[in-house]
């Protein structure tokens, strides 16, 4: 027989790692995703394209803080006596949210992808373009984080 409390107990900590899982993989993602955007940055100051040096850095301190925001969430885990807060349909959108995050990280690999090889291959003629569109897809994961986090926090 189990202790009154251990299952209820034991499904929120399962929760928890699983939201642990979930970030780690994102910030790991993330962090590849921001070694190939600084090569890329290497190769803009080799070739001396200085008017792409702040757009570029603005990326990378952006991609860095979402990045680290998503590892380092105190959310997804409430004291031993709280009531467990993400159940029915909070639950749901959380896992929505955590699919729509995983999908946008796989996304953004392909595009800071596409821009290195492009920048290594010594095409820069569409490096605005890449940023911008990295940068939109930056801006939403940030979105999709904060409002996961909303969720989780009853908001």
């Amino acid at each position: 027989m189990l202790a009154p409390g251990f299952r209820g107990y034991k499904l929120k900590e399962l929760r928890r790692e699983a939201d642990r899982l979930v970030r780690s993989y994102l910030h790991q993602q993330l962090t590849l995703s921001k070694d190939d955007l600084k090569l890329v940055f290497q190769r803009l100051v080799d070739n001396k394209l200085t008017d792409l040096w702040t757009d570029m850095d603005r990326l990378i301190t952006n991609l860095d803080m979402v990045a680290s925001e998503i590892n380092h969430a105190s959310y997804g885990y409430s004291g031993f006596f709280d009531a467990v807060k993400v159940q029915g349909r909070n639950l749901e959108a959380m896992l929505d949210y955590d699919t729509r995050l995983i999908d946008n990280v796989g996304s953004l690999d392909v595009k800071v992808k596409q821009f290195k090889n492009e920048t290594l291959n010594g095409r820069f003629e569409n490096a605005r373009a890449h940023i911008r569109e990295i940068r939109a897809t930056v801006d939403l994961l940030d979105k999709l984080h904060n409002e996961r986090r909303n969720v989780i926090l009853g908001l």
